[in-house]
């Protein structure tokens, strides 16, 4: 089986690792796996599950408990994604809530916005999205056309978003906004919205080619009153602050990525065990042993990648640089990994009914999300060269 050829992961080998494991699984099996096709027909999963995942402590893993969380290490938050992934689970967005908009408030919030906002999470009493993207906007953040106007006391905010993950259920949004519109000072700033401040509207649920229990939608906002007091940091730093926090957002769909690999080759391998063709098991045949020993080898070698991500994120070190290359690599692989093990399942493997037709289609966005993978090359491509792109910027300012 594929636990015999793959090295034991040192990163969740403790006795913690593994009792949070058996929950998760727990937590799936008994929860989850039987609410997956109503939460696709309806397009968003329950509310109860988002409280039943606080309830055991799975929101807001690494936070630390003074404001509700588990105060474990991002590893476990790690195990949690990883997990969710094997079995294609799709639907609630609780990475999104816990892994990027809890440490936006955690490290950039007022206690005032810690104490309002991070409990609550923690116990999945309020569900939270982050609102980057508009329609004519996607990777370039520094071009979003949605303003907030300084009113003295509150601003007003007028604009849209769109492909928000958990934007229908979500109670709080951070949201990215253009401040001093026209002056010297005009920047991205971050703003704490909450869905029922009067002119915030929501757009009905995407339908998607993937993800399809997952509330992703738009987010209107008609001369909407945010107090001053739901500013995100500085005015005017909304930028560098996003660009900060997507290397961990990064890593998560890595992780993702990685997690989504291996439960495809499970149920290969499972499905090839016992499906005959020639009056022999599917997974006699050299070619059904090549490929997955190919799946194998990719994983294994993303698997030690990934895991030194996770260490040096817990610890603060993960360069932007590491991020984009975890993100871009993890998730072509993915993507090359769910192809080859739909192909072994044959004309069943296109069927809604077998997990993996649902894992080919939740994948494919993956490359698109959390910044393009052709963004990633970049990334990447700017690291490699940053002494000449330093240069080149010197002597055009000179």
């Amino acid at each position: 089986m594929l636990q015999d050829v793959l090295i034991k992961r040192e990163i969740y080998a403790s006795e913690e690792h593994q009792m949070m494991r058996d929950m998760i699984q727990d937590f799936i099996k008994n929860e989850i796996i039987d609410n997956i096709e109503a939460w696709e027909k309806k397009g968003m999963v329950s509310r109860d599950i988002w409280e039943r995942a606080g309830a055991l402590g799975l929101l807001c893993i690494d936070m630390a408990e003074q404001y509700g969380g588990s105060g474990l290490d991002f590893s476990f938050s790690a195990l949690f994604i990883e997990e969710l992934a094997k079995e294609g689970i799709n639907g609630p967005g609780f990475s999104l809530h816990s892994d990027i908009v809890a440490p936006y408030l955690l490290k950039y919030g007022t206690e005032e916005q810690k104490q309002k906002y991070l409990p609550k999470m923690a116990t999945g009493e309020i569900i939270t999205s982050l609102g980057m993207t508009e329609p004519n906007c996607g990777s370039d953040l520094k071009a979003i056309k949605t303003s907030a106007t300084d009113k003295g006391d509150h601003y007003v905010v007028n604009g849209q978003k769109t492909f928000i993950t958990n934007g229908y259920m979500s109670d709080m949004s951070i949201v990215a906004v253009k401040t001093n519109v026209g002056t010297k000072y005009e920047g991205v700033s971050l703003l704490i919205m909450e869905s029922d401040y009067e002119g915030f509207e929501k757009g009905v649920p995407f339908h998607k080619v993937g993800m399809k229990a997952q509330d992703t939608c738009e987010l209107f906002f008609d001369n909407v009153k945010v107090p001053k007091e739901n500013l995100l940091g500085e005015e005017g730093l909304g930028f560098k602050i996003m660009m900060t926090e997507l290397a961990r957002e990064r890593l998560t769909v890595a992780l993702n990525a990685i997690g989504g690999a291996e439960g495809a080759i499970e149920k290969t391998i499972a499905y090839t065990s016992s499906r005959t063709a020639f009056k022999q098991p599917i997974a006699n045949f050299q070619n059904t042993q090549f490929k997955l020993a190919e799946c194998a080898s990719q994983l294994q070698i993303h698997q030690a990648f990934l895991d030194r991500c996770t260490k040096l994120l817990a610890t603060h070190q993960l360069t932007t640089e590491s991020a984009s290359i975890a993100k871009y690599s993890a998730t072509e692989m993915h993507g090359k990994v769910v192809d080859e093990c739909l192909q072994l399942f044959g004309g069943y493997g296109y069927m809604w009914d077998y997990p993996i037709a649902r894992m080919y289609a939740d994948n494919r966005v993956a490359r698109i999300y959390a910044g393009t993978n052709e963004i990633m090359k970049i990334l990447i491509a700017r690291g490699l060269f940053k002494e000449l792109f330093q240069q080149m910027k010197s002597m055009k300012k000179e």
